[in-house]
C-alpha cells in the first residue's frame, strides 16, 4: 500500500505502530464523571499512544470553559476537539489563545480565535496531525470542509506518523462522502456530533479508519444527553424548552484506532462501549 505519509516512524526494532484512542462527544458533568471512572482502566488495558476526545459540550451540555478543558486534561486526555458549540461560552474565545492541544473547527471563515488543526508530538517525539471540521448539511453555513480538508492537510505538511479527523456533522451521507474523501490520506475520519454511536467502522480502501458517528460520553438514561423528559415535550408541542443535562447512569463511548506499522494508515479501528 502507498502512503500519503512521507515520515517513517523506525526504530532499531523495526516499525512503530500508533494507538489513538478517541472518546465521543463529552456531555456535561456526567461525560466528566464517566472520563473520571473509565479512562484510566481503558488506558490501562490498550495503552494508546495519544488519547483524544470531543469536549465541545464538556460546560454543562453546551460549549466548553477553560476550566472543564483543564479538569478534562488532568483526568489524562491529551488533546481536546471542539465543534458547532466552540463559540457558545465566551470567555473560551480568549482562552482558546492560550490553551494548548484544543482544537476547534478550520473551516470557520475569517482568523477566528484558536488552531484548527494541532500537530501534536508523543511521548516518544512522533508527531500526530489531529484535523476538526464542521459539516454544512442541516449545520451553520460555513466555509467548504472538504476544501478546508485540502487546505490544513497541506499545511501539516508530511513528517508525521499519523492524521486524524474529527469530523463534527451532522447528515450521514456528508460524513461518509468525507470518508472517502480522504480515504488514504489520513489514518482516520471519525464522524461526531450526533451522539448516538453507529456500527459501521471500518477501514476504507485505501487505508483510512472510518466510523460515521463514535458516539456520546455522558448521562445513559437521556435523549442524546438532555433529560427525556423535557425533548418529548418539544417534539410532542414544537415548543420551546430549557434543555437541561440529563443525570443517573453514565455511559462512555470511544473507537480504538491502530496505524499501520509501515504507512501511518489504519490497520484496524475497534468500538468501545461501557456502560454502568
Amino acid at each position: 500500500m502507498t502512503s500519503f505519509f512521507e515520515f517513517e516512524c523506525v526504530s532499531t526494532f523495526g516499525f512503530y505502530r500508533v494507538q489513538i484512542l478517541f472518546i465521543g462527544d463529552i456531555v456535561g458533568a456526567p461525560g466528566r464523571q464517566a472520563i473520571k471512572k473509565w479512562l484510566f482502566p481503558l488506558v490501562c488495558e490498550y495503552q494508546p499512544d495519544v488519547v483524544i476526545a470531543n469536549a465541545e459540550n464538556i460546560a454543562g451540555g453546551l460549549g466548553a470553559t477553560a476550566a472543564t478543558l483543564r479538569e478534562l486534561f488532568d483526568t489524562g486526555v491529551h488533546v481536546a476537539t471542539l465543534g458547532n458549540h466552540v463559540w457558545r461560552r465566551k470567555e473560551l474565545i480568549k482562552d482558546l489563545e492560550t490553551i494548548a492541544n484544543v482544537v476547534r473547527p478550520a473551516n470557520y471563515p475569517g482568523d477566528p480565535p484558536g488552531k484548527g488543526a494541532i500537530v501534536y508530538e508523543l511521548s516518544d517525539g512522533r508527531k500526530l496531525g489531529i484535523i476538526n471540521l464542521l459539516g454544512r448539511t442541516f449545520m451553520e453555513p460555513l466555509d467548504c470542509p472538504f476544501e478546508a480538508a485540502d487546505r490544513v492537510l497541506n499545511h501539516i505538511g508530511k513528517d508525521v506518523c499519523g492524521i486524524l479527523v474529527d469530523f463534527h456533522a451532522e447528515a450521514t451521507s456528508e460524513k461518509v462522502a468525507m470518508g472517502f474523501f480522504l480515504d488514504g490520506r489520513c489514518s482516520a475520519v471519525v464522524g461526531t456530533h450526533t451522539h448516538v454511536q453507529t456500527a459501521d467502522e471500518r477501514v476504507l480502501p485505501k487505508g483510512t479508519a472510518y466510523i460515521t458517528d463514535v458516539g456520546m460520553t455522558g448521562p445513559l438514561d437521556s435523549v442524546i444527553g438532555v433529560e427525556s423528559d423535557l425533548v418529548i415535550h418539544r417534539f410532542r408541542t414544537g415548543m420551546p424548552v430549557e434543555f437541561k443535562v440529563a443525570k443517573g447512569r453514565v455511559l462512555l463511548n470511544a473507537v480504538l484506532i491502530m496505524t499501520d506499522d509501515a504507512s501511518g494508515l489504519a490497520k484496524d479501528i475497534k468500538r468501545i462501549s461501557l456502560k454502568e
